[in-house]
């Protein structure tokens, strides 16, 4: 495959020029700078490769379980400075979805984590109890480590009773580095789908362009301007296959090169690390 590079010489100049072009690289994070509580030993490195090039980025994921707050003490625990502007996840993005086309929703259902439900209340919304008395306007569904037997029926119950569904993230499992597989949202709303029959209304997070577009307007960017980086086909390429952005899958996470061989669209770019992309970008830069 012309896009999968194992030697930063072997690149084609059509991949030279686009890469050229970037701006600005939107990085995924578990899988992508770290796995699970180990940060990659080129990451540091890389980043301050992009700043001294004066190429800017920014950190996206898909695992809503922590609050921004929470991701900025773990990327600072982890040696990397970061704003709260440079971080975008999918519970901010079903937060931004839900004031700007359902702002007739106040209390919400919330099976997610106990950072994310803070984080909702934080942007005004009202967390329902576990109670067939206490009515949400809707529900969410989430990447949820606390999740109970009962909240799990409870949530079911409300999706039965036609309330407006939303998920946060279409992920069926989350990186680790721990040996357990770690089940994610999208295997949580099929667990509800095959109780109730229903599926989310609307699943947020990457894929969707939208995860983008905050990028593309507070830097003035167009989206061929933006390198997405992450290790998921279905999430993270298909997000910069739908924005028109620039796909680069790592293969340090989820997806393995036999993934990388049957994707559909055909992927921009595949690289063993974020290193690679580092040190291509500063090739295509530097002239």
């Amino acid at each position: 495959m012309k896009n999968h590079i194992t030697d930063i010489k072997t690149v084609p100049q059509e991949i030279l020029e686009k890469i050229k072009k970037i701006k600005h690289v939107a990085l995924d994070m578990d899988g992508t700078i770290y796995n699970g509580s180990t940060l990659f030993p080129y990451t540091i490195s890389f980043l301050n490769q992009l700043k001294q090039l004066g190429v800017t980025y920014s950190f996206l994921t898909n695992n809503p379980s922590k609050s921004i707050s929470d991701y900025l003490k773990k990327l600072e625990h982890l040696g990397i400075p970061a704003t709260a502007e440079e971080m975008y996840s999918s519970a901010v993005a079903t937060i931004d979805y839900l004031k700007n086309n359902h702002p007739e929703v106040k209390k919400l259902f919330l099976l997610g984590t106990p950072s994310m439900i803070e984080q909702f209340e934080n942007a005004g919304y009202i967390s329902t109890k576990d109670s067939a008395d206490d009515e949400p306007d809707a529900l969410v569904v989430a990447f949820d480590m606390s999740l109970t037997y009962e909240r799990l029926c409870r949530a079911a119950w409300w999706a039965k009773q036609g309330k407006l569904y939303l998920a946060t993230n279409p992920d069926r499992v989350c990186p680790t580095d721990q040996p357990v597989v770690l089940v994610d949202c999208a295997s949580i709303y099929a667990c509800i789908e095959t109780a109730t029959g229903r599926k989310p209304d609307l699943v947020l997070g990457k894929p969707q362009k939208e995860m983008l577009d905050g990028i593309l307007e507070s830097k003035k960017l167009k989206p061929e301007e933006v390198a997405m980086v992450g290790d998921r086909i279905y999430t993270d390429m298909m997000m910069a296959y739908n924005a028109g952005a620039f796909g680069v899958l790592v293969l340090t996470g989820e997806a393995t090169l036999e993934d990388a061989k049957n994707a559909n669209p055909e992927l921009d770019i595949i690289l063993p690390s974020i290193k690679e992309l580092g040190n291509l970008i500063e090739i295509t830069h530097s002239k």
